[in-house]
């Protein structure tokens, strides 16, 4: 015990002295560091070389749909307007990364390369919209079959303007080409020859560009790219084997909820699904609930949208599926993505389609018109009450103003809440990208118009031929496709082809035992 006293008394060698010294320093170090660094960064802050990232994005600067009402800014650069939006949209990049931060320029490296076909006569309100819906999801090409309203020189200026569109307008040689149809009938008909034929064109043209898909659809659907991580119509097709030649988008449809809607794209959210997407026990046992008694569980069609590869041979059978000259093509139907068909979601729907038709408003003229029992009923509605009639018809039939049997279909999964259209296109319409495209077309028009007068007060030629020489060869480039391809659309238009078809019905009972 002496010994131990006399060990633990015993100073303490020169190497445990060393290593203490060291871990003093260490310790020092460590607790000096930080109180340096702090006081570095005080110094850099005070002296305004630091931004604080709290205050590096402000509200007012960076606001999401929906946060303030004013109407958008905008910007009437040529540059900006014709293919530069990422300025004006780069605070809703992140959402939609394969994008490119919403630049529409990009036409030659995307791939696979899509084009959209449409024959229309709607205003920019509704083309605009649908458009730039569609460019945001991976479409590059648009080829519009233009008349009425779309056909006006004010619209044409500004679909022309932007990247990726062709505007193709209809020749007399067209329409007599239509009226030799023997298919041919009035209004509802009479589209879908019109459709058929404008297909045809445009299977031609996206071969021209290097197209790889190509889908018809019009101004009032939009494409849903459910499935895929990104809400994308590239990623979704980048998915499709190589060999499938076609991909059914099953339809919804839009269910609406008032009667003064105005903007159904940025205004409508619920949809009722298409029979491919429910349990067939859901889609029979809540039929009765889900057609209101409504001749069909749709208002319009039930048989969805397709889309096919540009390939040797593509032909248009109908303006909802594609077929091929020489083979049977393989087709798939989409498990989770749709169409969505914005049909009768205005008020004023059922008068336009009227006025766009000369039948008469009796169960039998009707049928000559008309594919589809909604569409008679609808028209005869149109034709014979009076407003307060129509709008009572219209919400017992089409507005969906039940809110516990909305409720009920719902759970059921009848109907679905779908919000990604509505918060891109209330995104597009918030950014000024649809008024700054029209002002930028109109301060050009403007020019043009001026630089006429010019050329025409200091030469003796007539005003005709002073006319935009990218008008004319836009007519001819028209022209010349529609010589090319009605060379061999007599017997495409002859075959039968697939019409716009309703949903199954309860006493469909092939579909309910298959």
């Amino acid at each position: 015990m002496a010994g131990g006293l006399h060990s633990s008394l015993r100073p303490p060698s020169s190497s445990s002295s060393s290593n203490n010294s060291f871990t003093y320093r260490i310790l020092l170090l460590l607790t000096l560091l930080p109180f340096t660094l702090a006081a570095f960064a005080f110094v850099l802050q005070w002296r305004g070389g630091v931004t604080d990232p709290s205050t590096r994005y402000s509200a007012e600067e960076h606001k999401f749909p929906g946060m303030d009402s004013s109407p958008p800014t905008t910007t009437t650069t040529s540059k900006v307007m014709r293919s530069d939006c990422g300025p004006l949209l780069s605070h809703l990049s992140p959402s939609f990364p394969y994008n490119r931060d919403w630049k529409f320029h990009y036409q030659t490296d995307l791939k696979p390369k899509i084009a959209i076909t449409t024959s229309t006569s709607a205003s920019l309100e509704q083309i605009l919209p649908w458009m730039f819906f569609h460019k945001v999801i991976g479409v590059t090409t648009f080829y519009l079959f233009v008349e009425g309203k779309a056909a006006t020189p004010k619209v044409t200026r500004v679909l022309e303007s932007i990247p990726g569109v062709k505007v193709i307008y209809r020749t007399k040689e067209l329409e007599d080409q239509q009226a030799r149809s023997f298919f041919y009938k009035p209004c509802n008909y009479e589209l879908f020859v019109k459709q058929s034929l404008n297909m045809e064109m445009a299977i031609v043209m996206a071969r021209d560009d290097g197209a790889d898909w190509i889908l018809h659809l019009d101004t009032d659907e939009l494409i849903h790219p459910a499935g895929t991580r990104e809400y994308s119509l590239r990623q979704l097709l980048l998915d499709v084997p190589v060999n499938v030649d076609m991909v059914v988008f099953p339809n919804y449809e839009s269910s609406v909820e008032r009667d003064d809607i105005q903007d159904p794209f940025s205004e409508v959210s619920m949809f009722k699904k298409n029979y491919d997407h429910l349990p067939k026990d859901t889609y029979f046992g809540m039929y009765k609930e889900a057609t209101r008694g409504n001749p069909n569980y749709f208002l319009t069609y039930g048989n969805g949208k397709s889309i096919a590869r540009v390939q040797d041979h593509l032909r248009p059978n109908g303006a909802h599926r594609w077929h091929n000259y020489m083979k049977t093509p393989n087709e798939i139907k989409f498990e989770e993505a749709a169409v969505l068909h914005y049909t009768y979601s205005k008020f004023s729907d059922l008068t336009s389609r009227r006025d766009r038709c000369g039948c008469k408003p009796t169960k039998e003229d009707v049928k000559r018109c008309f594919m589809l029992e909604f569409d008679r009923a609808a028209f005869i509605i149109a034709s014979t009450a009076t407003e307060e009639e129509m709008r009572k018809w219209y919400q017992e039939h089409v507005v969906w103003g039940d809110k516990t049997l909305n409720l009920k279909l719902l759970r059921k999964g009848i109907l679905t809440r779908i919000y990604a259209p509505m918060v891109i296109v209330q995104g597009l319409r918030e950014s000024g990208v649809f008024t700054s495209i029209i002002e930028s077309a109109s301060t050009s028009l403007s020019k043009d118009n001026f630089l006429s007068s010019i050329v025409s007060s200091n030469s003796t030629r007539p005003n005709d031929l002073v006319a935009s020489s990218r008008k004319r060869s836009k007519v001819r480039e028209s022209q010349a496709t529609v010589r090319k391809v009605l060379q061999f659309t007599d017997a495409a238009i002859h075959e039968a082809a697939i019409p716009p078809l309703p949903s199954p019905g309860v006493d469909d009972d092939d579909v309910q035992e298959s």
